[in-house]
């Protein structure tokens, strides 16, 4: 197949925004002491800044899939756009730290809207020989937001200001917008309107709320009466949701679809494992290795280099080769990275770091492409706005995890303290667990990658 201007610009299109939020959320990372000083904020209340983006983009992301293959993706993917950029600006403006949390928030909504709504677009274009290098170039674009984001990041909060991030972060946005505008079109003709019932959405929505919010709480009793309440709201919401005639979530594609559900569940483990590693890297390199915020960024992009760099690679393979084999290969080089962090110390050189990084990228590059290829390679054209709307509730609900899992190491170790004042024995005690656990989560993802099934490729 000739690809038109249309197919470029679109991939274009989704390939900017893709980059746009990992850049903003890889850039933010760096930027967390210059926060927590600015604002004194403690440990917990530090990873809120992270973790309030997350949380939006989770309890959206499923409602805006089902929306979506109703509504008009590419509709709903300008909204997103025009949200992001808006909140952007209200970030950098923010004048204290619970406002610039609930601005992250709010950010958040918007990129659920476009994080559902990008892949969707593609694989509707571009016919499903192609659907592994397309999605193979749009996921190394999120690994070179990556990428540059701690090192431009770390430049931009070292001469500028932290503030300088999210001033950047609209004037991406504003260029997204117009990009899209002129080139992205609208929806084609769409069939009868689809009714969709959204009460399961009262149960999943707070469950997602106090899962998180109770592990900010822990290890006192109000923390483990939150997580309790919030895990028996999504049991009622997955109950709700099978009996549901048209529910915002179809459970049938777990049920009934094997592949369509181990290949999410993979999914899901992989995210919930690896998405801290930048998050417990940046604090280590400024706090234990006492790096600036540059030089701290100039190390942490060795991973996302290489996801950018081996993603396309990875795509394209998962189109010849099977793409259980390439995703469990992967998921299996970062599980071993990820007991390798456990054993950071005072004393670990740079090159150690950065080598086990290299590691963990090649290993996330060659899951994560061929992982959305089934994904998508899973289900008919119709259902391509819910199922890249589960993959990516997949994808947020494991940051959100792993960054839940910081939070309660934080909480149970540092007694309220800043990340600045606990002492560098406390902290490495803290990433230690972290990693450890994280490793663990890791090798369970093994399993569910290898024993997916073969992917159908004339689907």
């Amino acid at each position: 197949m000739t690809w038109t201007k249309e197919h470029i610009s679109i991939l274009g299109v989704a390939a900017i925004t893709s980059f746009m939020g990992t850049f903003l959320i890889s850039s933010v990372n760096i930027a967390l002491p210059a926060i927590e000083a600015e604002f004194g904020l403690d440990a917990v209340s530090l990873s809120w800044m992270v973790t309030a983006f997350l949380l939006a983009s989770a309890i959206l992301l499923l409602p805006v899939g089902r929306l979506a293959d109703s509504k008009g993706i590419r509709r709903l993917f300008k909204i997103g756009l025009l949200i992001f950029t808006l909140t952007s600006l209200l970030c950098a403006i923010a004048p204290n730290g619970m406002l610039l949390i609930f601005f992250r928030f709010l950010q958040g909504t918007g990129a659920a809207l476009t994080t559902t709504t990008g892949p969707a677009i593609l694989v509707s274009v571009f016919p499903p020989q192609q659907r592994g290098r397309v999605l193979g170039i749009s996921v190394s674009a999120v690994y070179l937001g990556l990428a540059t984001g701690p090192l431009f990041g770390g430049f931009l909060t070292q001469s500028f200001g932290w503030r300088s991030i999210f001033y950047l972060s609209t004037l991406m946005g504003l260029a997204a917008i117009i990009v899209a505008y002129l080139y992205l079109g609208r929806d084609g003709i769409r069939g009868a309107r689809q009714v969709i019932n959204l009460k399961g959405l009262f149960f999943y929505m707070p469950g997602l709320f106090l899962l998180v919010f109770g592990s900010s709480w822990i290890p006192g009793t109000t923390g483990w009466i939150m997580l309790a309440l919030g895990f028996a709201l999504l049991v009622a919401f997955w109950l709700h949701e099978q009996h549901s005639v048209a529910p915002v979530f179809d459970t049938g594609l777990f049920s009934k679809n094997r592949l369509f559900a181990f290949s999410n569940l993979a999914a899901l483990i992989n995210y919930s494992a690896t998405f801290a590693i930048v998050f417990f890297l940046s604090l280590y390199l400024q706090k234990i290795q006492m790096l600036s915020p540059r030089e701290a960024g100039s190390i942490l992009i060795a991973q996302p280099i290489m996801m950018a760099i081996f993603s396309p690679l990875a795509g394209r393979l998962s189109d010849r080769i099977q793409p259980r084999y390439l995703a469990t290969l992967g998921m299996s080089m970062c599980t071993l990275g990820l007991a390798a962090f456990a054993f950071l110390g005072q004393e670990t050189s740079i090159g150690i770091i950065v080598g086990i990084l290299i590691f963990v990228g090649l290993g996330f590059a060659f899951f994560s492409s061929p992982n959305m290829n089934t994904i998508m390679g899973s289900v008919d054209r119709h259902q391509y706005g819910i199922a890249s709307g589960t993959s990516a509730t997949m994808r947020v609900l494991g940051q959100m995890t792993s960054m839940t899992i910081a939070t309660i190491f934080f909480a149970l170790l540092f007694s309220g303290d800043s990340v600045n004042a606990v002492s560098n024995e406390v902290f490495l005690k803290a990433q230690f667990w972290g990693f450890i656990t994280f490793a663990a989560i890791g090798a369970t993802g093994i399993y569910f990658s290898f024993n997916r099934g073969r992917l159908n490729r004339e689907t």
